[in-house]
């Protein structure tokens, strides 16, 4: 398992839920895909939602919150399982990520 305090980048994290998501419900991550969706406040992007969906209509959720770069990890049942604090800021990356994809 990965730490949290391994997370350098945008991609670490997806990395990072990706592995952890899978963990929590034991399913191989190479097995599953890893979705995100952006969120928007005011117009403005303030985190990412990820979403995988296992088998047997499992869906696990992760939601990262820019402003205050927490990571609020979900089970299953839709209860939130781990609140973990991303130590690098990835909020300048994902902006830049943003304008890049338009």
């Amino acid at each position: 398992m990965r730490d949290i305090s391994s997370v350098r980048s945008l991609n670490d994290l997806r990395d990072f839920v990706h592995q952890e998501l899978c963990r929590f419900e034991n399913l191989l991550a190479e097995q599953f895909q890893l979705t995100e969706s952006r969120i928007l406040r005011q117009g403005e992007l303030c985190g990412l939602q990820f979403m995988l969906q296992g088998p047997r209509s499992v869906r696990l959720n992760a939601v990262w919150a820019a402003d205050k770069n927490d990571l609020y990890l979900y089970n299953a049942r839709g209860e939130r399982c781990a609140k973990l604090k991303v130590a690098t800021q990835l909020s300048t990356e994902l902006s830049q990520t943003d304008s890049s994809a338009a």
